[in-house]
């Protein structure tokens, strides 16, 4: 009977150890020891629509891989995608929708065609008169009214983590504009709906849609007549060297916002550790799109006029004076009349 009860007792042990091994992919139990456990793994998709290894976007979430890889030790990677999964920012969002990506960087014009009409305020042309303006609105109190708006709008779909920046667009063309009169006829490759079509139909020129891929064929073939975008990125597609982009009129008429969006329902979803992860490697991200994008607009504009470029200044004024009654207008169907108010404000 002894010989038999050791027996059983070996065999108990033998299957334990062997029960144990087949479990090894779920967590240890605490041994009441000072290490952590190891974080939860998780691949993230991060993209933007800029082709450029060197543009501010693609540094932004670079360092937003590298912190948040760091801080996980590894248990969080991020893949970035350049341009790779869509040079139009309506598929990134659609594929932010779909799960397809985690992390997007998107203009307010393409959230408006998810229905948050409200967004549409930071296209507004002249809103902001400076970067430290520009600055003031997004990481304050606006900012943050804005991001809960588009949470609570989009069903949990889009959550906001960071506010970026594509710089203060200028106009560029085949010939250089000393006054709104010299719009008239022209066309000028932006938006075609919504405030940033009226305004520029107001100026006299005529909005023309051409995908952001296509625009450097479209001014050397003389098909579009003119564009707007700040330096560091018109310029990083060569566009100033085709035959309609060579003059630049520094209108300075959108110091422009991006939104860094996540799927906030799946974002929801993940360990407070994950979470906190992301927020703060989506901070670091935003100080580093900015400083790039900020270093880069005077680079990119000696960088410019070296190749041949020409740059000129502009009396604002009157397309300042053509824009204010435009904003009013277009708060009031917007349903953000106090926002704006609050804008002028901290001016």
């Amino acid at each position: 009977m002894k010989k038999f009860i050791t027996l059983a007792l070996v065999l108990v042990l033998v299957l334990s150890v062997a029960l144990t091994g087949c479990s090894s992919n779920e967590p240890a139990p605490s041994n009441g020891g000072d290490e952590a456990p190891a974080a939860e793994s998780l691949k993230i998709i991060a993209a933007h629509n800029q082709t450029s290894p060197d543009n501010p976007y693609q540094i932004g979430l670079l360092e937003f891989k590298e912190v948040a890889e760091s801080l996980s030790d590894g248990a969080i990677e991020v893949e970035v995608h350049a341009g790779t999964l869509g040079t139009n920012e309506n598929e990134l969002v659609e594929k932010l929708q779909l799960g397809a990506a985690d992390v997007v960087i998107v203009s307010p014009g393409f959230m408006t065609q998810t229905g948050i009409k409200e967004v549409d305020i930071f296209a507004l042309p002249f809103l902001f008169d400076s970067y430290d303006h520009w600055e003031a609105v997004v990481d304050g109190e606006i900012g943050e009214e804005i991001a809960q708006l588009i949470n609570e709008q989009s069903n949990n779909q889009f959550k906001i983590v960071g506010y970026w920046t594509a710089g203060v667009r200028h106009y560029y063309g085949k010939e250089p504009i000393h006054s709104m009169d010299d719009l008239r006829g022209m066309t000028i490759r932006t938006q075609t709906s919504g405030v940033v079509a009226d305004y520029w139909t107001r100026a006299g020129a005529i909005p023309t849609s051409v995908a952001w891929g296509e625009l450097y064929q479209a001014l050397q073939q003389r098909t579009v007549d003119s564009a707007e975008n700040a330096y560091p990125f018109y310029v990083q597609q060569n566009h100033h060297k085709t035959v309609n982009g060579k003059y630049t009129t520094e209108t300075g008429h959108d110091y422009t916002t991006r939104f860094m969006l996540v799927n906030g329902n799946k974002f929801d979803s993940l360990t407070a550790e994950q979470q906190d992860i992301i927020l703060q490697a989506a901070r670091a991200s935003v100080e580093a799109e900015r400083a790039a994008l900020y270093a880069q607009e005077d680079e990119h504009k000696q960088i410019l006029i070296d190749d041949g470029g020409e740059v000129n200044e502009i009396d604002r004024t009157p397309f300042i004076e053509l824009a204010v009654p435009l904003q009013d207008q277009a708060a009031v169907e917007m349903g953000v009349v106090e926002l704006l108010e609050k804008i002028r404000a901290l001016m």
